[in-house]
């Protein structure tokens, strides 16, 4: 019996029931007409200059990572940018972000550096996106009366975020016990698999070193700014393409509202590709501003589309580009974190 595979199958079973789910909610109760009808009045030239800032948010992302990775290796921003598509075109169709773990398989095939280790910085990566997201939280709340249930999300990432930061650091500054304790953990498992274990420990404990150096959180704090003003500034683009700015009259806030929701759904483990979650909560944050269902869906139909597509084809570019496939994507990765 293969276990990992019956492991995959049963994530990817949970995604499409999660999928299902949500495009269900999403739906209920909408007007197809109103849909169709919004999709058909939207300026879609605003897509244009939306592709330039998702293009530029990836560079952006390209060089925060650099950053984290300096302590390791130092890594060209143009093999940065490949592996960063390459992972978030594999989250369109493995679930629970497992495209973070191709990531770090591929970069390890262009660089050697150890693929726990990578991981290492992608999990940093991803608090300190969360924290971004959290500032971004108590800013909407000063200028937007939020649903209980927004609150709630964000008081449940701020204790789990700060909980696994304080794990890490700990387990960084005491990485000599934090070893020697594994080893007294892992004396019942065979010998192999025990030293295997402590090994992807040590390899991926070697990858917080980013957090050490000081000289870096200017430049990460501020690369992580302008990362989220472009995401803010996409939300505002396609309010400009389905003229909600007037048509609704929606204050300066709303953008960044919308970014705050919709983040939720991309942050929080869910479906393959985020199909329906993301859809569902996009709705709901432009009902906050009385923005009717079937409008609001159409909007959500798009911002997915515009943020999902254009990287899987880009993704499938550089594996093409790379002799690399689809299915390597499902099996290699895994084996990278044997090593």
């Amino acid at each position: 019996m293969d276990l990992k595979k019956i492991g995959r199958n049963w994530k990817t079973l949970v995604g499409i029931a999660l999928s299902l789910f949500f495009v269900f909610l999403a739906f209920h109760r909408v007007s197809f007409r109103q849909v169709l009808l919004a999709l058909g009045r939207a300026n879609y030239w605003y897509l244009l200059p939306v592709l330039a800032v998702i293009a530029l948010s990836l560079v952006l992302r390209s060089l925060r990572w650099q950053y984290l990775l300096a302590p390791l290796q130092k890594v060209k921003i143009g093999g940065l940018f490949t592996s960063l598509t390459i992972g978030y075109m594999a989250n369109t169709f493995l679930p629970a972000h497992l495209g973070e773990f191709v990531r770090a398989w591929h970069l390890q095939k262009k660089t050697g550096i150890a693929a726990s280790s990578i991981f290492a910085t992608i999990v940093m990566e991803r608090l300190i996106d969360v924290f971004s997201l959290l500032l971004l939280l108590a800013v909407s709340l000063m200028v937007f009366p939020f649903p209980g249930w927004v609150r709630k999300s964000g008081v449940v990432m701020l204790v789990l975020v700060a909980a696994l930061s304080v794990l890490l650091l700990g387990m960084k500054k005491y990485q000599l016990k934090t070893m020697a304790l594994s080893a007294r953990l892992l004396r019942s498992l065979p010998a192999a698999m025990a030293v295997k274990i402590k090994g992807l420990l040590e390899q991926f404990l070697n990858g917080v070193t980013a957090l050490k150096r000081p000289a870096h959180y200017l430049a990460v704090g501020t690369l992580s700014l302008l990362i989220w003003i472009c995401y803010i500034l996409t939300i505002q683009l396609l309010f400009l393409a389905f003229a909600f700015s007037g048509r609704y009259q929606l204050p300066w806030s709303a953008a960044l509202v919308v970014t705050v929701v919709t983040t939720i759904s991309v942050v929080v483990p869910s479906s393959p590709g985020y199909v329906g979650s993301f859809h569902y909560l996009c709705q709901l944050a432009l009902g906050l501003f009385a923005i009717p269902k079937g409008p609001a869906l159409s909007y959500a139909i798009v911002l997915h589309a515009i943020s999902i597509y254009p990287l899987f084809f880009l993704g499938l570019f550089f594996l093409a580009r790379e002799k690399l496939s689809l299915k390597s994507l499902q099996e290699e990765n895994v084996h990278a974190f044997d090593h």
